[in-house]
C-alpha cells in the first residue's frame, strides 16, 4: 500500500446487548422441569404445534400459543391470541418486555426468565433451589420439610425446647378442579402459599406436603400457640375469596396441630425402656395429619390441636 493509499475505516455497527442475546428460559413448574431454553434468536414460538420452537403438549396451551421476540436489546413475550391466555408474574398479558427474573407462565408450565452477564450461575442457582422449593407455589417442598423437620427435632430433644407441626389442606379442592379447571386450581394454590407465608415468622418452615396438603414447622411453639396462629390463618383464609380470571371463589382450610410434648409422652407408654421407639419425624406429623381429618369430620374450616 503507497503512501497516498487513503485507509478506509468500516464502522460496524454495535454489538447487540450480550444480556439479551444470552437470555435464556429454564422451566420451574410442568414436565421438563429444570429444562433450558435460549432464546438467542430473533424469534421463539411457544405452542402446542409440533411446528414450533418450544413445544408444550398440554390442551389448555394453544397450537400457536405465545411469542418471544429478541430485538438484541430486550426480550418481549407476546400473547397471539390464545385460548387460555398468557401470564408474567400472575398478570395476564398482551405484550410484554420481560426483566431479568419474571416468570412467564403458558398453561400449567411456568418458565423463569434469566438474562445478564452471570446467567450461567443464575441457572445454576435456579436449579438448586427446584430442589428445595415446590415449582408452582414458589414455598418449600416436602423434601426439605422434612430434613428440617428431623434437625429441628433434634435440636429441640438436645436442648429441651418446644416445637409444633401444622398440617392443613383445601376444603373441596376437587371441586374446584372440577368446576373451574385445573389452571384455576393451580392459582387457588399459589395464593393461598402467598397469603400464609405473609403472616409468618421468618423462621418457620412452610412447605407444600403433596397436592392441596400444606405443613407448617414451628419452633420454640406448644401446640396451644400453634393453634392459636392455626385460627388466625384459617381465618385469613376464609375471609377474602381468591380470584382467577376474574372469576371469585371462595375458599376455607381444615387444619391440625400437634406439638413435641405430646408426641414424647405418647412414646413413655412403653414400660420397657428398651423396647421404646426413637423418637419419629413423621409420626409427628401423623398427630397433626389425625387432628385435620378430625377437623374435617366435624365440618371442616376448623382447627383441631
Amino acid at each position: 500500500m503507497s503512501k497516498d493509499s487513503t485507509v478506509i475505516t468500516v464502522i460496524s455497527k454495535a454489538p447487540p446487548n450480550s444480556n439479551s442475546r444470552d437470555a435464556c428460559m429454564v422451566v420451574i413448574n410442568g414436565t421438563d422441569l429444570g429444562r433450558r431454553y435460549a432464546l438467542a434468536q430473533a424469534s421463539v414460538l411457544i405452542g402446542r404445534s409440533s411446528k414450533v420452537d418450544i413445544q408444550i403438549d398440554e390442551d389448555s396451551i394453544s397450537r400457536n400459543h405465545a411469542l418471544l421476540i429478541n430485538d438484541g436489546e430486550k426480550v418481549i413475550v407476546r400473547d397471539l391470541g390464545s385460548t387460555n391466555g398468557t401470564y408474567v408474574n400472575d398478570i395476564q398479558i398482551s405484550e410484554h418486555s420481560l426483566k431479568d427474573g419474571d416468570q412467564i407462565r403458558v398453561g400449567r408450565t411456568i418458565f423463569k426468565f434469566l438474562t445478564g452477564s452471570n446467567i450461567e450461575s443464575a441457572y445454576h442457582e435456579e436449579i438448586y433451589r427446584l430442589t428445595t422449593t415446590d415449582s408452582l407455589t414458589q414455598i418449600y417442598n416436602k423434601r426439605y420439610f422434612m430434613e428440617n423437620l428431623e434437625r429441628e427435632m433434634s435440636r429441640s430433644l438436645r436442648y429441651g425446647r418446644q416445637m409444633a407441626v401444622l398440617v392443613f389442606d383445601i376444603d373441596f379442592f376437587k371441586q374446584v378442579n372440577d368446576t373451574y379447571g385445573h389452571l384455576t386450581g393451580d392459582f387457588v394454590l399459589k395464593q393461598l402459599a402467598d397469603r400464609i407465608k405473609k403472616h409468618i415468622r421468618r423462621d418457620d418452615i412452610f412447605a407444600r406436603y403433596g397436592g392441596e396438603e400444606f405443613v407448617l414447622l414451628l419452633p420454640e411453639l406448644s401446640r396451644k400457640d400453634a393453634s392459636r396462629l392455626a385460627e388466625k390463618l384459617r381465618g385469613l383464609v376464609a375471609a377474602e375469596p381468591f380470584t382467577f380470571d376474574q372469576v371469585s371463589i371462595p375458599v376455607t382450610v381444615s387444619m391440625g396441630a400437634g406439638d413435641l410434648e405430646e408426641y414424647l409422652a405418647s412414646l413413655d407408654d412403653y414400660e420397657d425402656e428398651e423396647l421404646r421407639p426413637e423418637p419419629v419425624p413423621a409420626d409427628m406429623i401423623k398427630i397433626a395429619d389425625d387432628r385435620l381429618y378430625e377437623a374435617k369430620r366435624r365440618g371442616r374450616n376448623q382447627v383441631v390441636g
